[in-house]
């Protein structure tokens, strides 16, 4: 299902580099959301992108950590795995939006693209099921996984406060919340699970 994401992502994607009427109609927009009622946009943003810079790092971090994910999912949901990996998926992309919903919806000229939310979801899923997993920063520098989590979630608050780029930090922010609480919601055992491997007393 990771392979198949990426492929209709990076397709659509890649169309609307060269079509920007195609990047217009499906990039978040909370004014227009809010007020026109063009509720798909709170899914369709995910799958258009400013760059293929921008495209490819969502990319490679979906498909270094999704399969991973999928495994887990598959492990401790059964034939359920793969539904509630796609709940995992279009979940944290509406729910990664709704802060910034909120704060821009009478703001017209607000624009967002990009499937950042889901990607921080699958990253902080992958950290649930194995929270002292090395996450190479900038695929180099290892970093538990735990900890790795813990600044990338101050970071992205603190930079959602500053307001000092044009990255949708909020939408960081809620998708790996997102990600995070999902497994707990559907199967509350987990994080007995989890505990007791962050504290070292099972091994998987």
């Amino acid at each position: 299902m990771t392979l198949i994401l990426i492929l209709i992502i990076s397709l659509i994607s890649a169309l609307s580099f060269s079509q920007r009427e195609m990047m217009s109609r499906l990039q978040f927009n909370p004014y227009k959301i809010f007020h026109r009622q063009q509720y798909y946009r709170m899914v369709t943003h995910a799958f258009v992108h400013a760059n293929w810079e921008h495209l490819i790092v969502n990319m490679i971090v979906l498909y270094s950590f999704g399969n991973v994910v999928e495994h887990y999912f598959e492990m401790y949901f059964g034939a359920s795995g793969t539904i509630y990996y796609l709940v995992l998926i279009f979940g944290s992309v509406i729910f990664s939006t709704l802060l910034s919903l909120y704060k821009e919806k009478n703001n017209p000229y607000y624009n967002a693209v990009g499937a950042s939310g889901a990607v921080s979801a699958v990253l902080f899923a992958a950290i649930f099921f194995d929270p002292w997993n090395n996450i190479y920063f900038f695929g180099v520098l290892p970093i538990p996984g735990i900890i790795f989590g813990g600044l990338y979630l101050y970071y992205s608050y603190y930079m959602s406060t500053k307001k000092a780029d044009n990255i949708g930090h909020d939408a960081h922010f809620l998708g790996a919340i997102f990600g995070f609480i999902l497994p707990i919601l559907l199967k509350p055992t987990l994080l007995t699970v989890f505990f007791n491997l962050l504290f070292g007393r099972i091994s998987m």
